[in-house]
């Protein structure tokens, strides 16, 4: 059974709803309204709710958020409802477990939802929030910054193992930031950006973590991001067969907390994170594509830029360790780029916030492959593929979305 994904929305990404006098409770009830609008549909006619959400309680003190929804919105008070954590991965999992309902024939028409209000907190507070996603105890107990430590770790691997220039991390984000200033719900739209703010400037880009600076690592963000699921028959029934964007295919892996496992467990292998990879090709599998030649963008996991760094050889761009060759030859770029990534300035340029980020990612994919994209769009892209991870890797989930009826 095909899974269509109706409509989708996203908040914009630089609000601070804290300082404009607001709550978790009104950032659900916009992501809710704005989602259904776009999607076309009536709230009587959703049937079943999941919510992406990995900080709640931590950031606002407020649990229990698969019952926010009819909280704020009426008309879904009595639809199942249910949260799901997996960090940064949240949104994603809210996903799987939408698209396996609609599968099993449960229900025919799913909204999901991911949000984090993350800015009730000074920012280094904030950030030590999310070490929660880490192995608490065990891998928290850093002075620097954990994520920024996390990843500088895997670059220090690819270093170790094929050698890694900065420059080329300092690129990423370059292009991410740059792709950013042409998202009108982008959290860096509106930064002032020039060349030392991709150097080794300890004021326009200081250091954050080992050779990660400013403008390699992604912001705290206020946020949420929706989409409306449905079957084929409620397409049928409805008279909508041609609206939307299919799911083609998904990959989904789950490995331990640690990230020094993965890097130890995956030394010998042809790929740092050999997992992601299965993720990816795993969705390739479902959605019968033979590899990366047939996609025409990539939204991907920029937490940090060696995360995405990362995610270019395991998606194939490049052979294991060259991800420098395809940055250097410009193959990313949102115009003219063979395989454009983060058109929409992912992490870095768009923002972050966890739990709403794999749905995030969805939206994006669906506006490209259905030419809704605006500025950010990436010229006749009929297929876009996500990577979303959460922690250190430890959860893994991509999807495939596709114009309907591209497959063969």
């Amino acid at each position: 059974m095909g899974i269509r994904v109706l409509g989708g929305n996203q908040t914009d990404f630089a609000r601070n709803w804290t300082r404009e006098g607001l709550d978790i409770s009104d950032l659900f009830r916009s992501v809710i309204e704005t989602t259904l609008d776009r999607a076309a549909i009536d709230p009587a006619q959703i049937e079943s709710i999941h919510v992406g959400n990995a900080f709640g309680q931590l950031y606002t003190g407020q649990g229990h958020l698969g019952a926010m929804p009819a909280t704020v919105v009426p008309e879904l008070w009595g639809k199942p409802a249910m949260r799901h954590e997996a960090a940064c991965a949240s949104g994603s999992i809210a996903t799987l477990t939408a698209m396996a309902e609609i599968e099993s024939g449960r229900y025919d028409c799913v909204l999901i939802l991911g949000a984090e209000l993350e800015k009730t907190m000074p920012g280094a507070e904030a950030a030590r929030v999310q070490e929660a996603a880490a192995w608490v105890g065990r891998e928290t107990d850093v002075e620097e910054a954990i994520w920024a430590s996390m990843f500088d770790r895997v670059a220090a691997e690819y270093d170790a193992r094929y050698g890694l220039d900065e420059k080329y991390l300092r690129a990423i984000g370059e292009i991410n930031l740059s792709n950013a200033k042409a998202n009108p719900n982008a959290q860096t739209r509106g930064w002032a950006l020039g060349p030392e703010s991709f150097a080794a400037d300890e004021e326009a880009n200081p250091r954050v973590a080992g050779r990660l600076r400013r403008n390699d690592c992604c912001q705290i963000t206020d946020g949420g991001a929706g989409v409306v699921l449905v079957s084929e028959r409620w397409l049928a029934e409805h008279g909508r067969l041609a609206d939307g964007a299919e799911i083609a295919g998904w990959g989904h892996q789950t490995v331990g907390l640690s990230n020094e496992s993965k890097l130890s467990r995956s030394q010998g292998e042809e790929f740092v994170m050999p997992h992601v990879r299965k993720a990816i090709t795993d969705a390739w599998s479902r959605a019968g594509m033979a590899g990366a030649d047939d996609l025409d963008a990539i939204e991907t996991h920029d937490c940090m830029t060696p995360s995405e760094y990362m995610a270019i050889d395991h998606f194939g761009l490049a052979a294991p360790g060259q991800s420098w060759q395809v940055i250097e030859n410009g193959d990313l770029l949102r115009d003219g780029g063979t395989t454009p990534i983060n058109p929409s300035g992912g992490l870095i340029g768009g923002g972050h916030p966890v739990g709403a980020t794999g749905i995030r990612m969805l939206v994006d994919a669906v506006n490209q492959v259905t030419g809704q994209a605006g500025e950010t769009q990436v010229e006749g892209a009929s297929r876009v593929q996500t990577l979303n991870i959460g922690g250190s890797t430890a959860t893994t989930v991509s999807f495939v979305v596709e114009r309907p009826a591209q497959r063969s």
